[in-house]
C-alpha cells in the first residue's frame, strides 16, 4: 500500500508539549488505585480529523461525514496502522510491529514516530495536574448527550484545557495504547474520555472502558496521537 505524503509543518503544529509529572489512576470496577510517573511527551491538540485520516489512509470509515469532524467508527488496530503510516510518511521510525496472523502488536516505546498515548498519559494530559474529573464546566468543554444534537461535532469548538488540548472529554472516546486487564479481558484495549451520546456522569477524566482491538468500532470512538518529546 502506498504511503501518503503530508506536510511536516502541518503535523508539527498539531502537537502541544505535555510536561513531566505524576498522575493518580484508579479502576472503579476493581477498586484498585495506583500512581504513574509521566515523562515529557507530545500530544495532538485535537482528536484525529477525517481530513487527516483520509490524507494518510485514503479512507474514511466515519458514520458522520465532515473534514473537521473527528474520525470515528475506527478500530484500535486501524488507529495503530494510521500511526505507523503517518510515521512512514515523515520518515520516522514506526512505533508498532504488527503481526496480523497472530493479532500480536508490539510497541517500540523508544521510536521517534507516532503512537497512541498510554492511558496514564491521556489522563494526565486531560487533568493538567488538577487531579479533578473535569477541567471545566462540562457544557463549556465537551460535546455530550445534552448538547451534541446526537452526533459528532467539529473539533476545537469547545474550551481547551490549561495545556491547549481540545475535546479531551466528549465528542468521541479515544483509544489508548494499553491493554486493559490481560488476565480477565485478554487483548482488550482501553479507551477514555466519553462521547457525544454519553450522559454527564460518564464524561470524566477518570472513566475507563475497553473493547476488542481488531473488531470493535462504533460511531463515538476515535483517537488522538502522541509522540515522544523532541526535547
Amino acid at each position: 500500500m502506498e504511503t501518503k505524503k503530508i506536510d511536516k509543518e502541518v503535523i508539527d503544529e498539531l502537537f502541544v508539549t505535555i510536561p513531566t509529572g505524576t498522575v493518580d489512576m484508579r479502576d472503579d470496577r476493581t477498586k484498585d488505585a495506583w500512581s504513574v510517573d509521566i515523562d515529557c511527551f507530545e500530544l495532538s491538540k485535537f482528536p484525529i480529523t477525517q481530513e487527516l485520516y483520509r490524507a494518510i489512509t485514503d479512507e474514511n470509515p466515519s458514520t458522520f461525514n465532515g473534514d473537521k469532524l473527528p474520525v470515528e467508527t475506527v478500530s484500535w488496530i486501524e488507529a495503530v496502522n494510521f500511526c505507523n503510516r503517518l510515521s512512514e510518511s515523515l520518515g520516522k521510525d514506526k512505533c508498532y510491529k504488527i503481526d496480523l496472523a497472530t493479532e500480536k502488536v508490539t510497541l517500540n516505546a523508544r521510536a521517534n514516530g507516532f503512537r497512541l498515548p498510554t492511558e496514564a498519559e491521556w489522563q494526565y494530559a486531560c487533568q493538567t495536574r488538577t487531579k479533578g474529573n473535569r477541567y471545566g464546566e462540562l457544557n463549556e468543554i465537551a460535546w455530550f448527550k445534552d448538547n451534541s444534537n446526537n452526533r459528532t461535532q467539529e473539533v476545537g469548538q469547545k474550551k481547551p484545557n490549561e495545556w491547549g488540548l481540545y475535546d479531551m472529554l466528549g465528542n468521541v472516546w479515544e483509544w489508548c495504547s494499553d491493554i486493559y486487564d490481560e488476565t480477565v479481558y485478554g487483548t482488550y484495549r482501553v479507551f477514555r474520555g466519553g462521547g457525544w451520546c454519553d450522559q454527564e456522569r460518564s464524561v470524566m477524566a477518570t472513566t475507563r472502558r475497553r473493547s476488542h482491538p481488531f473488531s470493535f468500532k462504533i460511531d463515538d470512538l476515535g483517537f488522538r496521537i502522541a509522540t515522544n518529546s523532541k526535547k
